[in-house]
């Protein structure tokens, strides 16, 4: 059984909103991902492919069978690891997953880490339902486990997830191999690392109350509530924190329902009071995303991604799906092959430098605004106008009133990280 420090900060916040509880007929999500300080994140697009039978795929630390297509995805990931923190596909599926500790020991053994079940359920699904059949498929088979940090020291957990498409969202909760989930028809909802589905139940893993049961973690009569049953029973200072986010989330979302908006979900990803937007104990927010999925399937979904730590002084820059969507390589982090530290045994003994050309830039802007007030208010504006940009672009494309050439949309997100580049520079 691994161990962990329960003082380790582990925090990450996932939000969704569902008609209507949105202000336009779109699902919204969004996410903020807390990882070590200074752990950098990339945002990777994956084109579709075709893939031969019998094929292999290399996850982080194991391979799995490879399927025979796999679609499109854009991905926010630690740029040391196959998986994801959080991401979208062609389809407009979107994904989050959070760490989360239950009464099920967690093992340091190496198997699939939850950002590799979130990135193989974006390439292998068309709706949220679909991914979520993918996850728990590749976790009764494969199951879950290893180092989810570079560092020497192992840092494992379990996973929970929420799934997102144009019609509906799936809460997914996991303890090892077994799992409950919630499906989200309406109105909004937050995870933030700790399990969150009560009673209202809408999936189960099969072998989940009797296993419950065998362990003495519940009686066998009268209502199952999953988070009772199978949350630790005392819970440690850095899980109680992640209740006091998990309920200002629910609160912040509240205020705004009915009128949820892509920019009400970045005002609360940009949140520091509540501990949403954190920089605390070694760990901060590494990167953000928001994402609008409109119900109407001849409207294109609208991906905010911002490659930059801390979203309170970050740009989050629009991507949209289709034919010519490339690679932005100033985005992308540098790649060590063989000699990477993961790839390496023992793992994790040296240190590389993964930096990719936006995040240095960005270092040094948050450096300024550190530094220098007067210029850095400058800078701070000039980020808020570039994603005021973005975000307009976006309303207009929604609403009909902005039409572009495909290839200028594939290529929006390139563009905005040119000019966010050019703002550093």
């Amino acid at each position: 059984m691994a161990s962990w420090n329960p003082d380790t900060p582990c925090s990450c916040d996932c939000f969704v909103s569902v008609p209507p509880a949105s202000a336009i007929p779109a699902v919204i999500f969004a996410k903020n991902s807390d990882r070590p300080r200074d752990e950098v994140q990339e945002v990777v697009f994956v084109p579709a492919s075709t893939h031969a039978p019998g094929s292999r795929l290399q996850c982080t630390y194991i391979e799995v069978e490879q399927v025979s297509k796999t679609h499109a995805v854009i991905l926010s990931r630690p740029s040391w690891l196959w998986g994801a923190e959080m991401g979208a596909n062609e389809h407009g599926v979107c994904i989050g997953n959070e760490a989360v500790w239950t009464k099920e020991p967690v093992d340091e053994g190496e198997a699939l880490l939850g950002m590799d079940l979130l990135r193989l359920a974006l390439e292998r699904s068309r709706s949220a339902l679909e991914a979520l059949h993918v996850i728990t498929g590749l976790l009764e088979r494969y199951g879950q486990g290893g180092s989810c940090r570079e560092d020497p020291a192992p840092f494992c957990y379990h996973n929970t997830f929420l799934l997102a498409d144009r019609t509906e969202a799936w809460v997914l909760e996991t303890a090892g191999r077994l799992w409950a989930a919630q499906r989200i028809q309406e109105g909004a909802r937050n995870i933030s690392n700790q399990l969150s589905i009560g009673t209202d139940i809408s999936a189960e893993h099969s072998e989940l109350r009797t296993h419950a049961l065998a362990q003495g973690w519940w009686g066998g009569q009268g209502t199952f509530d999953f988070a009772q049953v199978f949350s630790l029973t005392q819970q440690p200072v850095r899980m109680e924190a992640a209740k006091a986010r998990f309920q200002a989330g629910q609160e912040l979302l509240q205020q705004q329902r009915g009128g949820i908006t892509a920019e009400v979900m970045m005002g609360i990803l940009r949140n520091k009071e509540s501990g949403i937007c954190m920089d605390s104990g070694g760990f901060r927010t590494t990167a953000s995303m928001v994402s609008i999925l409109p119900q109407d399937p001849t409207q294109p979904c609208v991906h905010f991604l911002t490659a930059t730590p801390d979203p309170s002084r970050s740009v989050f820059k629009p991507f949209i799906f289709g034919a010519g969507a490339a690679q932005a390589p100033q985005v992308l982090s540098p790649t060590f092959g063989a000699q990477d530290p993961v790839r390496t045994q023992p793992r994790f003994q040296t240190q590389v430098d993964r930096r990719h050309t936006l995040y240095r830039g960005h270092q040094v802007a948050l450096g300024l605004m550190e530094r220098e007030q007067d210029r850095g208010q400058q800078l701070r504006q000039k980020q808020r106008d570039l994603e005021q940009e973005g975000l307009e672009a976006a309303r207009g494309l929604l609403a009909g009133e902005w039409a572009p050439p495909p290839q200028e949309l594939a290529t929006l997100f390139q563009a905005f990280v040119e000019r966010e580049g050019q703002v550093y520079a």
